[in-house]
């Protein structure tokens, strides 16, 4: 696809978006904490509760068995947007988001086959949701007498995972590594393929996607992980939907404890339709676009003294030699604090995050500005933005 037809291709969508096209003076820059819905996902949802709205799995009505009917089609639905090359020997499990998802895997899967001298690989560096509920885990393994040691996974000087220094972390008492796929402050693809690589054929991996559903195409058969979880908010459905999808062939097949009550019917069609509204856009389309976005605001803050971008410099270059980021720049300013940024910016129209972003006790301690991209931002908004910071710079 041409430049032109790049942008002919993405101001269609853009239009797609109600939030967006009601707000001409807001720049919306703001993804990564959650997206905003095209219209295709609200109608889904609006036709749904005015059509045929029932409990899932209870009645044997017209209306329940379509609505059972729909949350099987969305399990096939996510299997297929996922890339899962075993579809037949997979599970799709809907939960609240990806933090629910998590401390899931760790409670109901990880945490009863636990014994005394066993180690999880966890990402210190990274969301707080994917350190916690690990932490949980081997604090209830302790309740019952069995020492757990947590490993801290070992990042290089790019804020990427360093898989040379993981293959000597890996021991025989290894039971799981915790990863992500795209870093949620410095927006690396964290290359987790290399990850199998490192960890040998039988350790599992439960991967946070948070950041990269939705956002860029995904290969269950390339990433070669047990566990993939991610909210469905950040990947244009409602909020209060996300799902774990689980491999079920390194350890005992994920099975979630306990007994469980209506699901969240509407967010589930909801993330059914955007599955199928980002699908049809194109994820390797709305990665380019976004990667060239987050190229042109990185080439602009480094021409701006008074600014210092987080990560990795050179993969968010537009002529970067290394793999580019994902639409994620984050910033400071050497001399204005970023939640006084923030709220500067967010008087213009421009709708950032500014905050430590839940990260990890290895990461980042000072807090900084995020700008997170998607399909329906603009070029223009980046030059608008850039033209605002360049008044600040000598400030």
């Amino acid at each position: 696809m041409s430049a032109t037809e790049l942008t002919a291709w993405q101001r269609e969508l853009r239009a797609q978006f109600p939030i967006v096209t009601a707000h001409p003076g807001v720049a919306y820059l703001d993804s990564a904490a959650t997206a905003q819905k095209p219209q295709p996902v609200l109608d889904a949802v609006l036709g749904y509760l005015t059509g045929e709205n029932a409990n899932a799995a209870r009645g044997a009505y017209p209306w329940a068995t379509r609505t059972t009917a729909r949350v099987e089609r969305a399990r096939d639905r996510l299997r297929e947007f996922l890339g899962d090359p075993e579809p037949d020997r997979t599970g799709v499990h809907f939960v609240s988001g990806a933090t629910e998802g998590l401390r899931a895997v760790a409670r109901d899967w990880l945490a009863p086959q636990l014994r005394d001298g066993d180690e999880i690989v966890v990402p210190h560096a990274d969301h707080h949701a994917n350190i916690v509920p690990w932490q949980e885990a081997a604090a209830l393994a302790r309740s019952r007498g069995a020492r757990v040691t947590l490993v801290p996974m070992p990042y290089d000087a790019a804020h990427d995972y360093d898989a040379a220094r993981l293959a000597a972390l890996v021991t025989p008492r290894t039971r799981l590594i915790a990863a992500t796929h795209v870093h949620h402050v410095y927006g690396n693809d964290m290359h987790v393929p290399r990850l199998r690589a490192a960890a040998g054929p039988d350790v599992p991996i439960c991967l946070d996607a948070a950041q990269s559903v939705g956002h860029l195409p995904i290969s269950l058969a390339e990433l070669d992980v047990d566990f993939l979880v991610f909210s469905g908010h950040k990947a244009m459905a409602l909020p209060g939907t996300g799902a774990i999808w689980s491999r079920d062939r390194r350890g005992p097949a994920y099975t979630p404890a306990g007994w469980h009550g209506t699901p969240n019917t509407a967010g589930i069609v909801s993330l059914a339709a955007a599955l199928d509204w980002l699908a049809a856009a194109g994820p390797d389309r709305i990665a380019r676009w976004t990667r060239d976005l987050g190229a042109r605001l990185t080439a602009g803050l480094s021409a701006l003294d008074a600014y210092q971008v987080l990560g990795c410099q050179t993969s968010l270059a537009a002529d970067a030699p290394v793999e580019r980021r994902q639409g994620i720049v984050t910033f400071r300013h050497r001399t204005i604090g970023s939640h006084d940024l923030g709220f500067i910016l967010a008087a213009d129209g421009f709708l950032v995050r500014a905050d430590g972003h839940c990260q990890g006790d290895q990461g980042e301690k000072t807090s900084s500005v995020r700008v997170s991209l998607h399909v329906h931002n603009t070029p223009a908004e980046i030059e608008h933005l850039l033209t605002r910071l360049t008044t600040l710079n000598a400030a």
